[in-house]
């Protein structure tokens, strides 16, 4: 046993359940590769400040939850909380805005770190698979994205999963209601460190978890009453193209997130299978993060998707996805010349794109077999002295136990064959 475990709030994958995980990240990728969505990979960790700038200094995830670490040369990073600063930063890096094809339309696959108190679908390392659409003011791409998402839960089979959707408003219209709802708030009995949201981003308070503060939001301004005619606009326009795309959503008004730099469109899909960590992905509309760090003026929209989460949700659902097994054929050598000759077979089924494997190790014949049947390939080669005499390897069917004789030079046309 080992004297060192993961820590606190890690897992490690393993298999087989890791192959879940996989086919997870790859249904969640596939729809956005098929909408003009290159791949982008960033550091895991990036100068602390650009979270605390584009994320938001008053967010629990930089106030609280990030990874910040001084390095010896005295630079001051963090392990990335979150994909989109650290996308629109390469973006901006890069000059892809400056391509003259926007927007820019990026995924990416990672894993990233808040410090949380660790719970069931909640931990300190998790995996995401985002999207973010950079360089366009269009009602069409905020629709996109959240169409792509819901096909690809839909991919996967999941059905008892919910769209929230909301509108947060522009520079315009939500000072103004940023002005209401503080005033509303300040009346209200909180403890110091919500007083202090209200100042720094009285929104977020709309979004605290606990019943004492739910309790007293009974009343408060709702940012709908506030919303200039063109963010009612869009946001019409938003629901429209969903509507006409038959991809259902329900309207949110208290539908925040939990990051300072979304305007106008923020959504959110929810499983309620889940329990009190019932978020499965997010996103929305970012207008502004790209000034907050530095950049010109790029409206954007993205979102994340929690891969942990949703495989506890194809859990919750019952869902287990028809995954292929890892072998297709096991190769058992009973001998020395078998095992030369059958590792050089077994090298060319790899070759032709068969899944094979081998048993290593100088193993007999019965504790061969078990690791065949273990392994959950289809198909056993076994071959002897007496059949490399005769030119012929036995072809094993561990399903239905049928056996029959190949010719060496045949191997892997039969092979395939079989396999279909």
């Amino acid at each position: 046993m080992s004297t060192f475990q993961a820590p606190k709030g890690t897992y490690d994958l393993l298999p087989p359940n890791s192959a879940t995980y996989l086919a997870v990240r790859e249904a969640i990728s596939g729809p956005l590769k098929n909408s003009g969505y290159g791949y982008i990979e960033t550091p895991g960790f990036e100068n602390v400040e650009l979270f605390a700038r584009g994320v938001g200094e008053s967010t629990d995830i930089v106030t609280k939850e990030m990874y910040a670490f001084e390095t010896k040369g005295g630079d001051k990073l963090a392990l990335r909380p979150e994909g989109t600063a650290s996308v629109l930063r390469a973006a901006l890096e890069a000059n892809l805005h400056k391509g003259g094809n926007l927007p820019v339309k990026l995924w990416y696959s990672g894993s990233y770190y808040r410090y949380e108190r660790p719970q069931k679908g909640r931990y300190r390392h998790f995996s995401q698979v985002g999207a973010e659409a950079i360089g366009t003011e269009d009602p069409a791409l905020d629709a996109e994205l959240i169409i792509l998402a819901d096909q690809a839960y839909r991919s996967l089979g999941l059905r008892n999963f919910r769209i929230l959707l909301n509108s947060l408003g522009d520079k315009e219209c939500r000072p103004v209601y940023r002005a209401a709802l503080q005033d509303f708030l300040r009346g209200l009995d909180l403890d110091d460190d919500t007083r202090r949201r209200v100042d720094i981003n009285p929104l977020r308070v709309l979004d605290d978890k606990r019943d004492s503060v739910q309790r007293q939001l009974t009343g408060a301004p709702m940012l709908r009453d506030y919303l200039c005619e063109a963010c009612k606009a869009y946001h019409e326009q938003v629901r429209e193209l969903l509507t006409a795309a038959g991809v259902g959503f329900e309207d949110d008004e208290k539908l925040v997130r939990g990051l300072d730099y979304y305007t106008r469109t923020t959504f959110e899909f929810v499983h309620d299978g889940l329990g009190s960590q019932s978020a499965v992905g997010g996103g929305g509309r970012y207008d502004g993060l790209s000034e907050m760090i530095g950049g010109p003026a790029l409206p954007s929209v993205g979102w994340a998707l929690g891969v942990d989460r949703t495989v506890l949700a194809l859990e919750a659902e019952g869902i287990a996805l028809d995954i292929p097994a890892a072998t297709a054929v096991y190769a058992v050598p009973l001998g020395e010349e078998a095992r030369r000759v059958l590792f050089g077979t077994v090298t060319a089924l790899r070759r032709a794109g068969v899944a094979t494997d081998f048993a290593y190790g100088g193993k007999g014949l019965k504790n061969a077999m078990k690791s065949a049947n273990r392994s959950g390939a289809r198909l056993a080669l076994v071959a002897g002295e007496r059949d490399l005499a005769d030119g012929i390897v036995q072809l094993k069917d561990l399903e239905s136990g049928e056996q029959t004789p190949v010719a060496l030079d045949a191997v892997v046309d039969e092979v395939t064959r079989k396999l279909g």
